[in-house]
């Protein structure tokens, strides 16, 4: 009910906006780009997709995922069949346990969700959508109310959009590729890695005090200090690294340890004597199937963001905060870099644009600049997560799952801001 309210909420408000600002302009060309979308120009530097684009960018975003589906499905099932999901469950059991206590102990969900959040913290989003949608697919199995997210559901989902990454390479990216390029493409690395943190502990901490989980359990705060450790000495060591050397050991480790998985996946099925080419196909259909699922559920959030975007909300409500600040007489120079952690939640790649268009219009060293490369990488898309997850199980009602993803969002941009101001004035 509360998805199909915002999603309601979402088209109404972005008609609404383009109706008003016809009348007062005058101009009714904003409906042409509502509709048919409108070009890059020095003036709007961000090309917007109209909702008929939109909807051709939904299918073929769709199609782009039926073939990583079909890959790493498949070889889930084998990893399944020779009992590889089983045994990582019972690795990360005693902390799963605690935090998802309406899972049954060494179910298989609890390996599917520890592959997701692995490869969502190297950055692997082609991995890390299939092993999440997998482990939508297990909860599922042991919900009650079909139509209804479970309480494993929601944390999961909730801990899996605070995007927890270890290493921000495309942003770094960016910031080395951008014209004049940042002095430093690597001095925003700090800052991301602690607002996501954060933001991933904001969403637990949100989420238990709902479903009423004590998370001052000792096997809670082990697990969680010893992932904190962790992260401090790679921190530490990858800090001291040129963007170069930081991209690399990014490659290596993330790809490295995509391959590793196949290798260990064939080599344990092998050992099981599995038959490990019929369980691939019978996992990839699976695959190629919930791929087509997801569609109805992509092509209706993306033109409801769509239709936001191309109203002229976003500016609107940055101009309006702009205005506040400037009335209350305080700093508004986060105000500019704002925009990326508004468009985060709805679209990455316009995030992504925003970003870059921050860097472009005040410099990749200026405070905006930074602040908006640290808001890119302190979320990850909400609304996107919400429609491909919940859409691959069919779940109506999410219950409070979204007002927790946007209230963990909002602690990592508050989070990112502060850091934005402490590191770099």
């Amino acid at each position: 009910m509360a998805l199909s309210r915002i999603w309601s909420a979402f088209i109404i408000l972005a008609i609404g906006v383009a109706c008003i600002q016809a009348f007062v302009l005058g101009d009714a060309s904003i409906f042409k780009w509502m509709v048919i979308g409108k070009a890059d120009d020095i003036a709007n530097p961000l090309k917007v997709d109209g909702v008929i684009q939109t909807c051709k960018n939904a299918i073929e975003l769709a199609i782009n995922l039926v073939g990583i589906m079909t890959l790493f499905m498949g070889f889930m099932s084998i990893a399944e069949r020779a009992g590889g999901i089983r045994l990582l469950s019972k690795i990360i059991g005693p902390f799963f346990g605690k935090l998802f206590p309406e899972i049954p102990k060494n179910h298989p969900s609890m390996g599917h969700m520890m592959m997701n959040f692995s490869a969502n913290l190297l950055g692997l989003d082609n991995a890390a959508t299939p092993f999440g949608i997998k482990a939508m697919e297990s909860l599922q199995e042991l919900n009650p109310s079909k139509q209804t997210a479970s309480n494993p559901q929601v944390m999961f989902l909730c801990l899996h959009a605070s995007g927890l990454t270890l290493i921000p390479v495309s942003i770094i990216a960016a910031r080395a590729a951008i014209n004049p390029t940042a002095a430093d493409p690597t001095d925003i690395f700090i800052p991301c890695i602690i607002a996501t943190f954060v933001a991933t502990m904001a969403a637990m901490f949100i989420v238990s005090w709902k479903q009423k989980i004590n998370i001052f359990q000792p096997v809670i705060l082990a697990w969680v200090g010893s992932v904190s450790i962790l992260f401090s000495i790679l921190v530490i060591y990858l800090s001291s690294s040129s963007t170069e050397g930081m991209q690399s050991f990014s490659g290596i480790l993330s790809n490295g340890l995509i391959l590793s998985i196949f290798l260990l996946i064939i080599l344990g099925a092998l050992y099981k004597k599995i038959n490990v080419f019929d369980s691939f196909i019978e996992g990839a259909k699976g695959g190629f199937e919930t791929a087509v699922r997801i569609i109805p559920y992509l092509v209706g959030m993306l033109v409801a963001i769509s239709l936001l975007r191309s109203s002229g909300c976003f500016e609107i409500i940055i101009n309006g905060a702009k205005a506040i600040f400037s009335y209350l007489g305080t700093d508004t120079r986060f105000v500019d870099g704002l925009p990326t952690a508004l468009i985060k939640p709805f679209s990455g790649s316009g995030a992504r644009g925003m970003m870059i268009s921050t860097m472009n219009e005040f410099g990749a060293d200026s405070f905006a600049g930074r602040l908006a490369c640290i808001l890119q990488g302190s979320s990850d898309t909400t609304f996107y997560v919400i429609a491909v997850y919940f859409g691959a199980v069919s779940i109506k009602n999410t219950r409070y799952s979204i007002g927790a993803m946007l209230l963990a969002d909002l602690v990592g941009i508050i989070t990112a801001i502060a850091l934005a101001y402490m590191f770099f004035g």
